[in-house]
């Protein structure tokens, strides 16, 4: 049986990996279709509990996400940044962030990104990183081989031989951070080659293309992460949190990125 057709919760065996591919690339087509009229057109953006903002594109993109999704695999849990849980105890959950980087696509930057993860037992296994008006898209995960499509060109896979000394650094704010964690993050800084503020989700899709080496954040949601540890991983990367645990759902929202496993021992030991 098709797992487009199915109406149990497919299990994502090496066979079937593509079918999942395939379904979450149609979401992202659509999602896609439904953010571009909506940049650069004066889109009015509400704040919410937090703070930070939303647009109708936001929610739009998200509801067009978890409609194709649920019709594919209708067993599947979801969790998104726009609305309710659904399923979150399910064994496979997708999660959504429809615009990472809403101040970006309010002030009409190509940084923000839609973000779309899959969780198995709470743990991420497979991810999206879509931008939609540049036409950039990062795949990979477990058993899914990195990829990247782009009008523009540009090689998958993560730096293997640069150290920390020669590493680019970059981070989406320094906001993020409480005073201790800034103090952490300077060390790593003072470590680093370069740091480069802003980017978003944008900035682990250029560290999947050796573009950028290190990024280190806090207060990052479920949401936030859960597409880009794969994709990163699956491009020769290594993605914990800054304790060097893997991270899965429940983690405490401190995230570091790096193009190989002797740059993440160093980065680490310099957040130490």
């Amino acid at each position: 049986m098709s797992l487009l057709t199915s109406t149990k919760t497919p299990t994502p065996q090496p066979n079937s990996l593509e079918a999942w591919v395939a379904a979450a690339e149609v979401a992202l087509d659509a999602a896609g279709a439904a953010i571009r009229p909506h940049f650069r057109a004066g889109v009015a953006a509400d704040d919410k509990s937090d703070e930070s903002p939303v647009t109708v594109a936001d929610r739009k993109a998200e509801e067009i996400l978890r409609e194709h999704l649920l019709a594919a695999f209708p067993d599947c849990g979801i969790i998104g940044e726009e609305f309710p849980a659904h399923r979150p105890d399910a064994k496979y959950i997708w999660v959504i962030d429809p615009i990472d980087g809403t101040r970006a696509f309010i002030t009409g930057r190509t940084t923000f990104c839609t973000l779309l993860g899959l969780l198995e037992d709470g743990a991420p296994v497979l991810g999206f990183i879509d931008q939609p008006i540049t036409g950039e898209r990062w795949i990979g995960g477990r058993g899914v081989p990195a990829r990247f499509k782009s009008p523009f060109g540009g090689q998958i896979g993560t730096r293997q031989q640069i150290s920390l000394a020669e590493a680019e650094l970059s981070c989406t704010a320094p906001e993020m951070f409480s005073p201790e964690e800034i103090t952490r993050f300077r060390r790593l800084q003072a470590a680093a080659k370069r740091l480069y503020w802003g980017g978003d989700a944008y900035g682990y899709g250029l560290l999947a293309l050796g573009q950028v080496d290190v990024v280190a954040e806090c207060t990052l949601k479920v949401w936030d992460w859960a597409a880009l540890a794969p994709v990163v991983e699956a491009a020769g990367g290594v993605v914990t949190d800054w304790h060097g645990q893997k991270l899965r759902l429940g983690a405490d929202g401190s995230v570091l990125a790096s193009a190989n496993p002797a740059l993440h021992e160093a980065a680490l030991a310099a957040l130490r």
